[in-house]
């Protein structure tokens, strides 16, 4: 009767550890199963046995899975720094097609190159107004040298521009019409008044300039005129005294 129950006991215990072996395999698979990576089948069980080799193949299965995500995590952080470096170039070449040069004070020049669409027109409007009021800008020249030839949609771009311009109290001119864009204009009856063409961006600073002294000139000569009355004033209340 010892050795049966000897036996007996052993078994039990074979069981509870079995029990316990299974109750740990259901574990560990469920943390697997959430994406918990973390965890490893302990089995107290000889090489020889069934047992520790299904639990052998388990956690290899689980390291199998650790090394797929650390590759995926860094093909996803190789993806998510060539697309960081994607939009800082996409945003340099953006503002490099449309450079906004503030030539001297309150004068700003915005060179256009290439084809104008929808929405690089839309950009270039935006980029525009914001640095007109950000600079105080009293006179932007819209050059189209590097356009040879215009359609109606394009020509309707720098029309909307310049208005919009004129709207927050700066002048707008179109500077660097060469004989296509004129014929182009002309042809399609773009009425242009109200906005200054020049043949090239130096005639359209040499306006600029012009005007510029003529206003100071005139200014001069107003502030010589006043102080001229003004003596003019004393001499006369001089000589009656």
């Amino acid at each position: 009767m010892t050795a049966l129950t000897a036996v007996h006991s052993t078994d039990i215990q074979a069981d509870e550890e079995l029990k316990r072996t299974i109750a740990e395999f259901f574990t560990v698979l469920r943390a697997v199963d959430g994406g918990e990576l973390s965890m490893r089948i302990e089995v107290p069980f000889a090489s020889s046995e069934p047992m520790r080799a299904l639990a052998e193949t388990v956690n290899t299965i689980i390291e199998r899975l650790v090394a797929i995500r650390e590759g995926a995590q860094a093909y996803q952080r190789d993806i998510e720094e060539q697309l960081s470096t994607i939009d800082k170039q996409r945003a340099a070449i953006k503002e490099l097609s449309t450079p906004m040069i503030e030539v001297w004070a309150g004068v700003l020049c915005v060179p256009i190159v290439g084809v104008i669409d929808s929405s690089r027109a839309a950009d270039m409007t935006s980029a525009l107004l914001s640095t007109v009021v950000e600079k105080t800008v009293r006179f932007t020249i819209i050059d189209i040298t590097g356009i040879e030839a215009m359609d109606t949609r394009a020509t309707d771009h720098f029309l909307r521009m310049a208005r919009s311009v004129r709207l927050l109290g700066a002048e707008c001119v179109l500077s660097g019409i060469n004989p296509n864009v004129a014929r182009s204009i002309v042809h399609m009856g773009v009425d242009l008044s109200g906005i200054g063409t020049f043949r090239s961006l130096r005639d359209a600073l040499h306006h600029y300039v012009r005007r510029q002294q003529r206003a100071q000139e005139k200014a001069q000569g107003a502030q010589e005129t006043t102080n001229g009355k003004t003596n003019g004033g004393n001499g006369a209340a001089g000589g009656t005294e």
